[in-house]
């Protein structure tokens, strides 16, 4: 059933190794790069750098209190509410007190935020922020400016040398200690081995574990398979934020509706033309993301639909203000300036991943993370606005700042061990394409917006049901991270933050704590749920 961590166990000693290796290209990984610089780093990308990055596709910004009448304190209460009681509040006041060192870090690397005639950051406001506060790149562009700006850096820094079409399977490592990382070039069967002296995951979300999402396709989970399988705890894994306003038009990934469009007075209406968040929440259209996402969905299955009115607050100036949400709106044979975007919520963001301290160490010696695939604690049950790009720059530095007294000598070795499992590549990419939709439909009707018991133990069976005919490493890596999401979402027995029970819909005051859990824990939790069904159907 292929590799495990100490079956990839390099002696170290005598060998030149990389100093870094940081796998991902997206905001966390370059900027972690570029912040390593000039210690030698060797960063591997699933896809060309950037291009498959989840940070390219935001369209809000980056929060940070940068204005004259806010506050990083303010920033930070804000998120802590945000977090519904599971934010580590010592992460908040770090991550929100160097917000703004790391937008004037981004500032010098080219980055061409909004800017008045006087040179002053042009600042927005999202969801459940006190402030204007957001950063942005005319309008809805911020993460494809911000990535453009990162790769144009990391393409003129000598130090830094950039692998691209690889995708990380497992750690390499011995006991605790992780070695390096062994990653297969994509769409084949040659592998290569980085030892390492420090590795870096940087490998971004879980979006495409579910049917519906705004996320690219290599946001796959890999990085939390990867790091579970070596033996590190997982937080927060059952957190999911969907976004309440993905373009409904049955695209995938689903085109984003930036939430900067509710900071701008757009409306949320049923078919009806019924604003259905007056009763449901005092601050309606700007409600935190899981109330406004929930409502949303329930709009949907009920049949009413629900739809972003942006006829009157934004109008005829669509085009020139939010660029990517017209063209998407127009590819899909909707003018925003003059009806109403049908909308259903996505999968957006996992608050949870990899458990990380405040320099972004894991619960394994020689690995951090970074990113969406680090759990650090700033975001709790559920994340505030604008406050993921932030995340990435402020723990990537911190991770940078961490790593030192290496040698600077890179290497790279060719691995030989090729997948063991027989079958030709055709049949079997056939049946693992299967498996991959079986699991994206699993997770979107049992682990999304709402769950319950039943549906979680479904989940369970049906994950390893497919799981039985994948056969490459990268693909059971999806299959255990989602798994390991539907296990920690069962233990969890009431709702909170982006994680709603309906069969325990109330938020319960003694599990105001954060969730661990390591891949013994979730398969033990999974087996239940097998055997159970298993007496189910022998009982009836």
């Amino acid at each position: 059933m292929g590799v495990s961590f100490e079956d990839f166990a390099p002696a170290l000693a005598g060998k030149d190794v990389d100093d870094v290796v940081i796998l991902g290209g997206g905001l966390a990984g370059l900027f972690c790069a570029l912040k390593l610089s000039p210690r030698p780093v060797t960063v591997i990308s699933n896809a060309p750098i950037g291009e498959g990055a989840s940070s390219a596709w935001a369209q809000g910004g980056i929060a940070a209190a940068v204005s004259e009448q806010d506050t990083f304190e303010k920033h930070r209460d804000d998120t802590l509410v945000a977090g519904v009681g599971l934010c580590e509040e010592k992460i908040v006041e770090q991550m929100t007190r160097e917000a703004g060192d790391r937008v004037r870090d981004l500032l010098s690397f080219g980055v061409p935020f909004d800017q008045d005639l006087e040179g002053k950051l042009q600042l927005s406001r999202e969801a459940a922020h006190s402030e204007n506060r957001v950063v942005r790149v005319r309008g809805d562009m911020a993460g494809r400016a911000i990535m453009d700006s990162l790769i144009a850096a990391v393409r003129k820094t000598p130090s830094i040398r950039i692998l691209e079409g690889f995708m990380g399977e497992s750690l390499m490592g011995e006991g605790r200690y992780v070695t390096g990382v062994l990653a297969r070039k994509r769409g084949g069967l040659e592998r290569l081995a980085f030892p390492a002296h420090a590795v870096v995951l940087a490998s971004g979300g879980i979006g495409h574990l579910y049917g519906v999402t705004t996320n690219p396709g290599e946001a796959n989970g890999h990085g939390v398979a990867m790091a579970a399988r070596a033996g590190a705890v997982i937080a927060d894994a059952e957190f999911v934020q969907f976004h309440p306003t993905a373009l409904n038009v049955g695209k995938d990934p689903a085109p984003l509706a930036t939430e900067a469009l509710r900071g701008e007075g757009a409306l949320l209406i049923n078919s009806a033309g019924e604003r259905f968040m007056e009763p449901i929440h005092e601050l309606l259209e700007l409600a935190p993301r899981d109330i406004v996402a929930r409502a949303i969905h329930r709009e949907v299955t009920a049949g009413r639909g629900a739809f972003l009115d942006c006829r009157e607050a934004i109008g005829s100036s669509f085009e020139d203000r939010y660029p990517t949400v017209f063209a998407a709106c127009k590819d899909a044979g909707i003018d925003p300036a003059t009806q109403p975007i049908p909308i259903a919520p996505a999968e957006h963001y996992h608050m949870g991943g990899v458990l990380t301290d405040a320099n972004g160490r894991t619960s394994l010696d020689g690995l951090w993370a970074a990113g969406e695939v680090a759990s650090t604690g700033a975001h709790g049950a559920n994340r505030l606005a604008s406050n993921s790009l932030l995340e990435a720059v402020v723990f990537a530095a911190r991770i940078a700042e961490d790593i030192q007294g290496l040698m600077p000598t890179p290497r790279s070795a060719y691995w030989n061990e090729m997948d063991s499992e027989p079958g030709l590549p055709s049949q079997r990419n056939s049946e693992e394409r299967d498996a991959i939709t079986v699991l994206r439909e699993t997770m979107r009707r049992n682990v999304g917006v709402e769950r319950d018991a039943e549906g979680l133990r479904r989940a369970l069976v049906d994950i390893g049901k497919a799981e039985a005919s994948c056969h490459r490493v990268s693909i059971r890596n999806m299959m255990i991270t989602s798994r390991i999401i539907a296990a920690a979402a069962l233990k969890r027995t009431e709702s909170r933050g982006g994680h709603a029970r309906s069969d325990y819909p109330d938020t319960d005051p003694k599990q105001a704590q954060r969730s661990y859990v390591k891949l013994n824990e979730v398969n033990t939790i999974a087996n239940a749920a097998v055997e159970a069904a298993q007496e189910n159907i022998s009982g009836s």
